[in-house]
């Protein structure tokens, strides 16, 4: 390491992934310690046996505590670009039980120790995550926000997981275009100054966001946006006309508005809804939907005749409650008539093929354009399963390429029955199989044939 040029040195310890070696490493040697203050990124997480260690009556007086660290660790650094500090997921377990005293030597969004390391290296901080510690953050209202926005000009994202933040005093930050705000609590008009103070956002990420009512994101630039609502909201709008790609889970809102005309790419999870309002989007190709609902085809039906939409992707979490005589195939192909590819999940396979099985596709239902079909089904009775199987290659001339995953605890016997009749049967079809199960990713048994 001493014969190294010091800016393979500097890249060496940029990297490290936990900046308490960086420590470790300014007393190895002289060359390391030099150029320890030099690092572009810092990055200290307290992890689940250094929090251990700092509460046993035992092992505490060991422990340096986890604020003094940081603030010794960027003390004397120059060119800080990065700084990423937080507390390791497994401490989310904790709860309030666990907890007998009002600590804040966790409390990572305490204004007080923002303000005592921020200012001196924000000049040139491009990246900044803090991860708090909610049993300590949560009951504490956080102005971290205004501190951030007041001394970091050059600031493009930002990361706050686990806080209860306050938009008190915040400044507009023309350069931030990256924002995630993880199991943060805000309110309605929180997030109304959010929008006006980060006009230039061109990735959000709100998960799990609580406090919001009818919370409105309304923002020009904004390309790439993820929201995940904890609570049931009231209604949710959205005005974005340069947003391509939008995943969206929330639950039993009354009200969802959404105005995005360069929207390719959409996402939605979704546990019912009254109404589904799209204003413009008439651009997207790709279109996952996961519906936890008692009305699919209620649904869909706001969906009615997306014509753009050539990739599919859809499923129901609620099958055995589903009405199966509403919904079938030929409901969902009234909505998107010209799909190229169409991937079924359980619930979606469950409800379709029980609707098959009462009625059968209705003529003329036939998919002209799909190419493509992946299932994940359950085999209860081979000679139905089969039937569907029949039927939709049947009505489908150009369908070419099928995955099949079957469930894991179905027989082995029947599986190899199904695959069997299915090879002989269209053998213009390159077939794939798999294996699915609650859980567990998919797992693929061979390749298309």
């Amino acid at each position: 390491m001493e014969e190294l040029p010091p800016s393979l040195v500097i890249e060496i310890l940029s990297r490290l992934t936990d900046t308490t070696d960086l420590a470790r490493c300014r007393v190895v040697s002289k060359t390391l310690n030099a150029s320890s203050y030099d690092v572009r990124s810092v990055t200290l997480v307290c992890s689940m046996s250094r929090y251990l260690k700092s509460r046993s009556p035992e092992t505490k007086h060991l422990v340096t505590p986890f604020k003094i660290v940081f603030k010794e660790l960027v003390r004397r650094t120059t060119h800080l670009d990065s700084v990423s500090i937080g507390v390791d997921r497994s401490l989310g377990g904790i709860s309030f039980d666990d907890v007998e005293d009002e600590s804040d030597d966790l409390y990572l969004t305490d204004f007080n120790f923002v303000k005592d390391w921020l200012p001196s290296i924000s000049h040139g901080l491009k990246s900044l995550s803090v991860s708090d510690f909610w049993v300590q953050s949560c009951w504490r209202r956080s102005e971290a926000l205004s501190l951030i926005s007041s001394t970091c000009h050059v600031l493009a994202k930002l990361v706050v997981r686990n806080a209860w933040l306050s938009v008190d005093g915040l400044n507009s930050m023309p350069t931030l275009t990256n924002l995630t705000l993880e199991f943060v609590r805000l309110d309605d008009e929180d997030l109304s100054k959010i929008n006006t103070c980060f006009p230039n956002l061109t990735q959000l990420n709100l998960i799990g966001v609580g406090g919001l009512k009818e919370p409105k994101i309304n923002l020009l630039r904004l390309t790439t946006c993820q929201w995940s609502v904890s609570n049931a909201p009231l209604s949710l709008i959205i005005c974005a006309p340069c947003l391509v790609d939008f995943h969206l889970k929330c639950i039993k809102p009354r009200l969802i508005v959404l105005e995005a005309p360069s929207l390719s790419t959409f996402n939605l999870s979704l546990e019912n809804t009254d109404e589904l309002k799209l204003i413009n989007c008439s651009n997207i190709q790709c279109l996952q939907l996961n519906v936890e609902s008692p009305s699919l085809a209620l649904l869909l039906s706001m969906f009615r005749h997306c014509n753009t939409v050539k990739r599919l992707t859809f499923d129901s979490v609620r099958r055995g409650q589903v009405e199966v005589t509403e919904f079938g195939l030929h409901t969902l192909l009234d909505s998107f008539p010209n799909i190229n590819y169409l991937n079924l999940g359980p619930g979606a396979w469950y409800v379709m093929e029980n609707s098959f099985c009462r009625g059968g596709l209705e003529d003329g239902i036939g998919m002209k354009t799909l190419k493509e079909f992946v299932a994940h089904l359950v085999v209860l009775e081979i000679e139905f399963t089969l039937a569907f199987i029949s039927s939709v290659l049947d009505n489908c001339p150009k369908l070419s390429d099928v995955s099949l995953l079957i469930h894991r605890d179905v027989d082995s016997y029947v599986a190899g029955n199904l695959i069997s009749a299915c090879r002989s049967k269209f053998q213009r079809v390159r077939w794939r199989w798999g294996i699915w199960k609650e859980g567990i990713k998919d797992t693929w048994v061979s390749d298309a044939i």
